[in-house]
């Protein structure tokens, strides 16, 4: 039998952090599907995760766990589809580490995705995005950068963590553009508005000394997190003073 412990550490911290460059988030969300994976084959075969073998994670117990996801967890097909290239991703690696398990491997990778429905992209028109963007109280500190976030994100088109991963190098003076380091190492230049850069200069102003390179941090002085930015952007919507709209329920 074949441990897991040895290649799921090779996968995670090497393969997918280092020699594939993926970004924090899809090395987390990783980590949670091997985490839950790991889980429910430790309490279908009764026996602790570090025990676990290779060959026991074969397309039925995967298929099972897809279904465990789904009707146990209530997730939704396009969250099992997430789980599903994680593993599918983890086998494709264990093809040229462990010749014993292809056919194995091949079973697995032949488990197909669900269908998705496609969604519709909601959008704000100029008077709530305007309105979105006076939420943030400008005399105060977290208000100056809220309120420069909410103006980065919207003038850049940036993901969150695009926008959380900004540091203050990439800020380039004084033509106050900024260098964006997006999915697949991408990088690319972008001019900003004068309004953006108002806002950008405002915060950088008060910003202060910290620990961390990032461009926006939280009360702590720590860097800002996707769920920090989350909750920001909940918060503003709720006291939009125009009351032109409200949160999504889903966030």
């Amino acid at each position: 039998m074949i441990p897991i412990a040895p290649h799921i550490v090779a996968f995670l911290r090497q393969n997918l952090a280092h020699e594939r460059g993926a970004s924090q988030h899809t090395c987390d969300s990783y980590a949670c599907t091997f985490q839950l994976l790991f889980e429910f084959a430790a309490g279908r075969l009764r026996m602790t995760p570090s025990s676990l073998a290779l060959e026991q994670l074969d397309a039925r117990l995967i298929s099972d766990f897809l279904e465990y996801l789904e009707d146990t967890r209530q997730n939704s097909p396009g969250t099992r589809n997430v789980r599903l290239a994680a593993i599918r991703s983890f086998f494709h690696f264990l093809e040229y580490r462990e010749p014993a398990i292809l056919e194995q491997a091949r079973r697995i990778l032949g488990i197909p995705y669900k269908k998705t429905d496609s969604r519709l992209v909601p959008y704000l028109v100029e008077e709530e995005v305007q309105a979105l963007l006076d939420a943030p109280d400008p005399s105060t500190r977290e208000g100056i950068r809220d309120r420069a976030m909410l103006h980065l994100a919207i003038c850049a088109g940036l993901r969150v963590s695009e926008l959380t991963g900004l540091q203050v190098a990439d800020v380039v003076f004084p033509s106050m553009s900024i260098r964006v380091h997006g999915k697949g190492r991408r990088e690319r230049a972008l001019p900003l508005w004068k309004t953006t850069t108002n806002a950008l200069r405002a915060w950088m102003a008060v910003r202060g000394t910290a620990a961390v390179p990032e461009l926006f941090v939280n009360a702590r002085g720590e860097a800002m997190s996707r769920w920090g930015f989350a909750y920001i952007l909940r918060g503003q919507f709720k006291k939009s003073p125009e009351g032109l709209f409200t949160f999504p329920r889903n966030g």
